[in-house]
């Protein structure tokens, strides 16, 4: 019985010592990939504050979209918006339906208008942002420098939406509303020239 008592004891003992082993290897283990997810945090960080979106490239202005894309809904496009459609037509040079019934006809045609996240999961500009910033240089003849102060777009995002906002139209539209001048209305625009 002593034996056996003492074979249970050993036992227990071998256990408790696995046991410790076991725990002091998770914490260890634990502490490692802290470490190691801490590193690659700092490393991500150093190489966002040093290179843009390419190598080599200056970094990423952080334009707060978001914020201004917010501030432009609740200007313009919520029912109580703090502008009138008054405002809105004045601004943009139409009624805010036709705007809506645009932007729906093109966000439809061409996927690139409509708001999706990014590779990392952050969301990308809303179409009414897009859309602005491509009225805006249609109507007044801004520059896409200007524009970025307006909705927060970099140079190249404006052009690319004016380019394919230009193109979805001329399709969308093209029959039903872009016809060949007539005669008539080729010498009315060679008098006013």
């Amino acid at each position: 019985m002593a034996d056996m008592q003492e074979v249970f004891e050993r036992q227990e003992r071998e256990t408790r010592e696995r046991m410790r082993r076991r725990a002091a290897s998770t914490r260890a283990q634990r502490e490692l990939d802290e470490q190691l997810s801490i590193a690659v945090a700092l490393l991500e960080e150093e190489n966002q504050s040093r290179h843009g979106s390419r190598e080599g490239r200056d970094p990423n202005v952080n334009r707060h979209r978001h914020s201004r894309g917010k501030n432009l809904m609740e200007d313009y496009f919520i029912p109580q918006s703090l502008y009138s459609d008054v405002h809105f037509r004045g601004r943009y040079r139409m009624q805010p339906h036709l705007f809506n019934k645009v932007m729906h006809d093109i966000c439809n045609f061409d996927k690139y208008f409509v708001q999706k996240r990014n590779c990392v999961g952050n969301l990308g500009l809303l179409p009414e942002q897009k859309f602005t910033d491509v009225i805006r240089m249609l109507a007044y003849g801004s520059s896409a420098d200007q524009v970025d102060e307006i909705a927060r777009m970099g140079k190249s995002t404006v052009l690319e939406s004016l380019v394919r906002f230009c193109d979805a139209v001329e399709t969308l539209y093209t029959r039903d509303y872009l016809c060949r001048p007539t005669p008539r209305d080729l010498q009315q625009l060679l008098q006013k020239g």
